[in-house]
């Protein structure tokens, strides 16, 4: 049993990149963003690999957004009734289900292109992103964002794909 167990449903044929382990390029990264939150607790998500259109699509009927967008969250836990799950961190077969992500590659792709991150650290943004928002984390109030994108920098930093120095407690920055 896995740490971090990921079900994958790719319908844009990421996963098929035959120049990278992508399954296991992101575990290894979401594996250092649970270490750094301190959650001690097997979990378990989806990853959902989605065109443009699928992208607009949720975004509109989920946020209210009519554009496609690089990530969307939806966690399975969002505040609501503070159940310690560190109570089953000693049982092996314990999983947390914590939620499910649709990320838009082109979407990703085209930010790295705007910003000048270069692809994979902005897929490791995107996707680090996303997992804080499957673990409760958000960016609404300043003191949240500060922490929420502290913690970000850390992981990308560690995993080597560092943000710039204004990105670190202010988002994306450039």
């Amino acid at each position: 049993m896995t740490p971090i167990d990921i079900t994958y449903n790719d319908e844009v044929g990421f996963l098929k990149d035959s120049n990278e382990n992508w399954e296991d390029w992101i575990s290894k990264l979401l594996l250092l963003a649970k270490k750094e939150i301190g959650k001690n607790t097997n979990l378990e998500m989806s990853i959902n690999f989605v065109d443009e259109e699928r992208s607009q699509e949720i975004n509109k009927k989920y946020r209210g957004k009519d554009r496609p967008t690089d990530v969307i969250s939806f966690a399975i836990e969002d505040g609501g009734d503070n159940l310690d799950l560190a109570i089953f961190s000693d049982d092996p077969e314990f999983r947390e289900d914590i939620g499910d992500l649709f990320m838009c590659p082109s979407v990703i792709k085209r930010h790295s292109e705007e910003y000048g991150t270069g692809w994979n650290r902005e897929f490791g943004y995107t996707l680090v992103h996303g997992f804080l928002h499957l673990n409760g984390f958000d960016h609404i109030d300043p003191a949240e964002a500060k922490e929420m994108f502290g913690i970000q920098g850390k992981v990308l930093e560690t995993y080597g794909l560092p943000l710039y120095p204004d990105q670190l407690d202010e988002g994306r920055g450039k």
